[in-house]
């Protein structure tokens, strides 16, 4: 009887275990959720890959911004002076000298051209590139792209959306660039709104293809371009939170939390 009473009690104390799918894979790796512990082999297995999770994609990073550094300090350092470089006076080289004078040349370009004597030399010299048959075409491409991805007005991709492509019933993830205008609108649609989309490819969603859709075939999303961005370069291994899902358990963990209205106490 007494043994029996210790048992109940240990059961009755022992914390229930998780086992939903939603648990943290960090700790599935480490095994510091509760389960029953590893062998030495399958544990130092877990480590490494946390280890790789926890380390890669700060080192990739600091990899690519150093590369970038590096390339500019290539480019730029040539054309600096020697009087303006630190290694002229330190006994070692400093990386991202050639980074900081390119964004300063970039500012003060940005300035003088703020005004009209800026404007004026930038109309003169676009003139001189229109005369010339070959570099024209390039320069006004490579204008009115950097212009599209780097004007603060722009609105391109700022919506997700799915359509059925390559036929029925598979679907897509598309970005929405804006609505389509000129020549393609007049000639291509019958009462009906066309859409530009860009269909990415996967996992490398700067290349795709430029698409024209009829508005009602598009299904916007509710995601983000970022989030859309990492679920294509993924493969559909990253997908994000659905936000609907997680209003509803933030309103159910607030009606949780709110205490119970009490009654009014009838007088006597």
């Amino acid at each position: 009887m007494a043994s029996n009473r210790k048992s109940r009690r240990r059961s009755e104390k022992a914390p229930e275990e998780d086992h939903g799918p939603d648990q943290d894979p960090l700790k599935l790796l480490t095994g510091a959720d509760g389960k029953a512990p590893l062998h030495l082999g399958a544990r130092l297995r877990n480590y490494f890959l946390t280890g790789l999770i926890i380390v890669g994609p700060v080192g990739i990073t600091l990899y690519v911004v150093w590369w970038f550094i590096n390339l500019v300090d290539g480019w730029v350092k040539p054309w600096v002076p020697v009087t303006y470089l630190p290694e002229t006076y330190l006994p070692f080289t400093v990386p991202g000298v050639g980074l900081i004078f390119s964004i300063t040349v970039l500012i003060i370009f940005g300035a003088l051209t703020a005004n009209l004597f800026g404007r004026t030399l930038v109309s003169y010299g676009e003139m001189m590139l229109d005369r010339m048959p070959v570099v024209r075409n390039v320069y006004g491409a490579l204008k009115q792209i950097f212009e599209t991805v780097l004007s603060q007005s722009s609105a391109s991709f700022q919506k997700v959306g799915l359509i059925e492509y390559p036929r029925k019933g598979l679907y897509a993830i598309v970005f929405v660039s804006t609505t389509t205008k000129g020549e393609i609108d007049k000639k291509v649609r019958e009462g009906e709104t066309l859409l530009s989309i860009f269909l990415p490819t996967t996992p490398n969603p700067t290349s795709g293809f430029l698409l024209f859709v009829p508005e009602k075939d598009v299904l916007v999303l509710d995601m983000s371009v970022e989030e859309a961005a990492k679920l294509v370069i993924s493969a559909g291994l990253v997908v994000p939170p659905y936000q609907e899902e997680l209003k509803e358990l933030a309103k159910d963990a607030r009606t949780r939390r709110k205490p119970p209205v009490k009654e009014a106490e009838p007088a006597e």
